[in-house]
C-alpha cells in the first residue's frame, strides 16, 4: 500500500477484470522497507535516483497520477529517509483496510481508488476521501472500519502470512502476480501476464 508500481498494475488490471472473466485476489503485504528495514539503506544510491525517473515516466506513459511526496506518506521514516520509524500508524491501518476490502469483494477496486488519491498528491487521509474511494469501489467505508476493529491481531497475522506466501511464490517485491504458481514481478510484466492468461483460456465477458 505504498508502491506506485503496484498502483500502476492495479490500474491496468481493473479494466481487464471488467471486460474479461477474471478475478484478482489481493493479498496485501507491508511495504518492503518494513519487511526488510535495511533494504533502502543498503541499496546502490543510483537505484533510488533511477526509481524516481522511471516511476514518473511510467505514470506519464500510462496516463496515471504520480507525486514523489504523498500527503501524508503512508510509511514514516527516520531522519535519513532510508529506514522506517518505530511508529507506523498509517500504513498498518490502510493495509488492514485493504484486507477488509478484499474480504468484502472489492480489494482491487479499493486499492486502485486509494492509489489515485495517494499518488495525486491529495491530502488523502482527510475530509472523508478514503470513504469516497471506498464508495467508488462499491464498498461501505464504515463497514470496513468495523471489520478491522473487530479483527484486531488476526489481520496482522494474515498480512504476515501473505508476506510468507509472497516469498514462497518466488519473489519478495510488489507488485507480484501469481498465476498457477508462476510469479510475475513488476507492473512491466502486465503484457506477459495477459499473454499467459490467454494461454490459460482468458475470455471476454
Amino acid at each position: 500500500y505504498r508502491s506506485p508500481y503496484s498502483f500502476f498494475m492495479a490500474a491496468r488490471l481493473r479494466p481487464l477484470t471488467e471486460s474479461h472473466d477474471l478475478r484478482v485476489v489481493m493479498r496485501p503485504v507491508l511495504p518492503l522497507i518494513l519487511r526488510y528495514p535495511d533494504a533502502l539503506a543498503d541499496q546502490n544510491p543510483a537505484l533510488g535516483r533511477y526509481f524516481e525517473i522511471d516511476v514518473a515516466r511510467t505514470a506519464a506513459f500510462l496516463g496515471l497520477p504520480y507525486t514523489a511526496a504523498p500527503d501524508p506518506d503512508p510509511v514514516a521514516t527516520d531522519e535519513s529517509g532510508l529506514r522506517p520509524a518505530a511508529d507506523q500508524p498509517v500504513i498498518h491501518r490502510i493495509t488492514r483496510l485493504g484486507l477488509a476490502a478484499e474480504k468484502r469483494g472489492g480489494g482491487l477496486r479499493f486499492y486502485e481508488e486509494y492509489g489515485r488519491l495517494l499518488w495525486a498528491g491529495e491530502a488523502w487521509i482527510e475530509d472523508g476521501r478514503l470513504a469516497g474511494a471506498a464508495a467508488r469501489a462499491g464498498l461501505d467505508f464504515a463497514v470496513l472500519e468495523t471489520d478491522i476493529a473487530a479483527n484486531g491481531t488476526a489481520d496482522g497475522a494474515e498480512i504476515e502470512e501473505n508476506a510468507r506466501a509472497l516469498e514462497a511464490s518466488g519473489h519478495w517485491g510488489t507488485p507480484t502476480c501469481v498465476l498457477e504458481g508462476e510469479p510475475f514481478f513488476g507492473q512491466d510484466r502486465y503484457d506477459q501476464l495477459v499473454w499467459r492468461l490467454e494461454q490459460r483460456g482468458l475470455r471476454q465477458r
